[in-house]
């Protein structure tokens, strides 16, 4: 097949690259930015539904793997421009693939969406206007793809590894805690987690098989202190985290969110909310069961 990954320069899109090459595929790569060995720059924010369909004739699948970071403060309202970001640019990109004919596309989505459905009492749309876009995105896109196009979106939690100099957006400030004397501190609850390269295998898998499902990735569930700890290790200033109370974490990011919302600032997870997710074992079931040592390593080692 040959396949179009939008986001290539990034660290998911240059492993679904990377793996698909492995398998046989031809790879065409698209980013926003420039980077060493990328076919087009193109920012899917400002491209014509013409250039669209430019890039993608003579393709068979679309991997959208560009991301938007959702904790960057912003003047309210921000639904407008999460909109912009995240789901128009989607919309457009899959509808141009519904008139080139193309077969079969991914998504790179949130586990948020996983847990909506599986806890719609938590109201995550409602309460975070990054989990109503990723909501849309998804939807939205498979309405404009059209029976013929079958569009899988993968689930993602925290990913690990690396691809050259690229790092998970939230690596670096981690990394800088973890290494300094600050106290290693966590709150209760937990996270799904997984690695870069396995997301690029599950992406593979669903390209190859046409799937149009949606598809929670998980490699380990792990508590919030012990996947920090297992970060300093990897660092190379091993010491443990420790468990913050659940009243301190909700009375410092209630504070946190109502001083942003005072000043006519938003972020895509609304820190009035946080709390109620990080208190939360965000896991899914079944992970895999592959280790994830590696990966950690491999994003935190020196």
């Amino acid at each position: 097949m040959r396949i179009l990954v939008v986001g290539a320069s990034g660290l998911v899109g240059f492993h679904v690259g990377k793996v698909l090459r492995e398998r046989g595929h031809a790879v065409t790569s698209v980013a926003r930015s420039a980077a060493h060995g990328l076919d087009h720059r193109v920012d899917l924010g400002s491209a014509s539904v013409e250039q669209l369909r430019t890039l993608l004739a003579g393709h068979d699948g679309v991997v959208f793997a560009a991301r938007t970071d959702e904790q960057r403060p912003l003047r309210r309202p921000i639904h407008p421009v999460f909109r912009h970001d995240m789901v128009e640019p989607v919309v457009r990109l899959f509808g141009a693939a519904r008139d080139e004919g193309l077969t079969r596309g991914v998504i790179m989505g949130s586990y948020y969406t996983y847990f909506d459905r599986l806890h719609p009492q938590w109201r995550l749309p409602e309460r975070h206007v990054y989990v109503r876009c990723r909501v849309d995105q998804a939807q939205e896109a498979r309405v404009a793809a059209g029976p013929g196009l079958p569009v899988a979106v993968l689930e993602l939690p925290f990913v690990f590894g690396r691809a050259g100099e690229r790092l998970p957006n939230w690596a670096p400030a981690l990394s800088r805690w973890v290494m300094s004397r600050s106290p290693l501190v966590a709150p209760p609850g937990g996270t799904a987690a997984t690695s870069a390269r396995r997301v690029a295998e599950v992406a593979a898998d669903a390209l190859e098989s046409g799937s149009g499902q949606d598809i929670p990735v998980a490699d380990e569930n792990l508590a919030w202190s012990e996947m920090i700890t297992r970060i300093a290790a990897a660092a190379g200033r091993p010491r443990r985290a420790v468990r913050l109370p659940a009243v301190a974490v909700r009375a410092s990011l209630g504070l946190a969110g109502t001083l942003q919302a005072l000043s006519g600032r938003e972020s895509g997870t609304d820190l009035r909310h946080l709390p109620d997710l990080l208190l939360a074992d965000l896991f899914i079931e079944p992970a895999s069961g592959q280790p994830l040592t590696e990966a950690i390593e491999e994003t935190f080692g020196p």
